[in-house]
């Protein structure tokens, strides 16, 4: 039987009169791609704050691996295994791809030795620039391991790999971001939102992408408006609205469940409504 890997029981947040996430359960075997899908406002994001430690649930439980890491600090869970992409894509503009990726490894390393957070990463490649001949021939291990993973994304990324990442296109710099969580060999990573803002060519390339870390066993929990994308990789779907889970099930299932209809006519117009209903 698979094993669990995440699993959030009855998660609660409020902020003063607002309820953002309120009794959320979720769970998610090892090599799953759950999707966490809802309107505007729903609670995904929060959701995912409670999850990676960037916030910390009024109530409720976070278990991973069996293990309860409520509240732990996001480095900490680094060093679990636990990576996790943002809604607006974070990287350091002034650093090279290479160099961007390359903090995801020291990260993990960092981490693993003395759980500092990433800017004891960013030190660590400062470190291995100008330290003693032995840091610098395990940061050249390291930066053939990153030359592998940018490879990975292949045409987009790897003739880029010096340039500096405020210089790439906004699809880039979410790729770039996407290897960088890669660097900490996660057995599980959080990608919310990864197509926001980009246009139907990228999306199609950023879904291949994500097939192909399926392919491969990566457990993924997925936060994702465009709903045709969404039905194609889910293995299971969750509904959010106003805080709470209103339906969880198979794409198809979900896609004609008429709660989720329901919200989903309650906050967009009707066409925006209608994509729930795509063919899987």
């Amino acid at each position: 039987m698979t094993q669990t890997l995440l699993d959030v029981r009855g998660v609660t947040r409020r902020f003063g009169g607002l309820t953002a996430v309120n009794g959320v359960d979720l769970s998610i075997s090892e090599g799953e791609l759950i999707s966490v899908i809802g309107p505007n406002g729903a609670g995904k994001s929060t959701l995912f704050n409670l999850i990676t430690g960037l916030d910390t649930p009024d109530a409720g439980s976070v278990r991973f691996d069996g293990r309860d890491i409520t509240g732990v600090r996001p480095e900490k869970l680094a060093a679990l295994g636990l990576a996790r992409t943002f809604q607006h894509g974070r990287v350091f503009g002034n650093l090279s791809v290479l160099d961007n990726v390359l903090i995801g490894a020291h990260a993990r390393l960092r981490v693993t030795r003395t759980g500092w957070p990433i800017v004891g990463a960013i030190a660590e490649v400062a470190r291995a620039l100008f330290g003693p001949a032995a840091v610098r021939r395990e940061d050249a291990a390291l930066r053939d391991e990153v030359r592998e993973i940018i490879a990975g994304f292949g045409e987009r990324l790897t003739p880029r790999i010096d340039h500096p990442a405020h210089s790439l296109s906004y699809a880039n710099r979410r790729r770039v971001e996407i290897a960088r969580a890669l660097a900490l060999h996660p057995r599980i990573l959080l990608l919310d939102e990864p197509t926001a803002g980009m246009n139907e060519s990228e999306t199609a390339e950023m879904l291949v992408l994500i097939q192909q870390l399926k392919a491969r066993g990566l457990t993924i929990l997925l936060i994702e408006h465009k709903l045709d994308m969404v039905m194609r990789l889910s293995d299971r779907v969750i509904v959010l609205d106003n805080g709470g889970k209103i339906a969880e099930g198979l794409p198809r299932e979900v896609r004609n469940d008429p709660r989720v209809i329901e919200a989903y006519l309650g906050h967009r117009n009707v066409g925006g409504a209608a994509t729930v209903c795509v063919a899987a």
